[in-house]
């Protein structure tokens, strides 16, 4: 057991470091790693003995991170429809839209999936297999769109797009 905790010390900054690139917000990011860690404690015996830990542990945060997104959108779709209108505070600023030129801005309005996959390989160093695994899909699906995803962020970092298109499915 004393392993296990110091190899989920080890990856604590690294799932806060993800959490925070998709929460935006670093208390969100803690509640996010807290609430993920706090499944994996509890589904332990659900995981393959085989299975990479790492691996593992970005899945859940990730699939937390969008059962809380739809939740969230759930809500103020409610609240939207109780109220009569948008909350004003939802919308961007301006300096938000001036300042959204470097690297880093450009890496923020790609999708979720997009800073994921970018992050997950870029940042984390995991392999095409393991977010494969994460995302449950073929490794194949992993490269077409962690193509894609470089190529919106470039796009996007290079002035030539505002915003990145979505491919959209039949």
């Amino acid at each position: 057991m004393n392993d296990l905790d110091e190899h989920l010390r080890e990856l604590l900054p690294r799932m806060r470091r993800f959490a925070v690139s998709l929460t935006r917000d670093p208390s969100s990011a803690d509640d996010l790693v807290q609430s993920s860690l706090e499944k994996a404690l509890s589904s332990w015996g659900g995981k393959r003995p085989e299975g990479d830990l790492r691996a593992w542990l970005f899945s859940i945060l990730y699939r937390q991170f969008l059962d809380a997104h739809r939740r969230s959108r759930r809500y103020s779709r409610m609240l939207e429809l109780f109220t009569g209108g948008k909350d004003e505070h939802f919308e961007p600023s301006v300096e938000r839209t001036i300042v959204a030129r470097s690297t880093l801005q450009a890496f923020e309005r790609l999708n979720t999936e997009q800073r994921a996959l970018l992050l997950w390989v870029s940042v984390e160093g995991l392999s095409y297999n393991e977010c494969a695994q994460i995302l449950d899909v073929p490794v194949g699906t992993v490269m077409s769109r962690l193509s894609r995803a470089r190529q919106a962020l470039r796009l996007l970092s290079d002035g030539e797009i505002s915003t990145p298109a979505l491919r959209i499915l039949k």
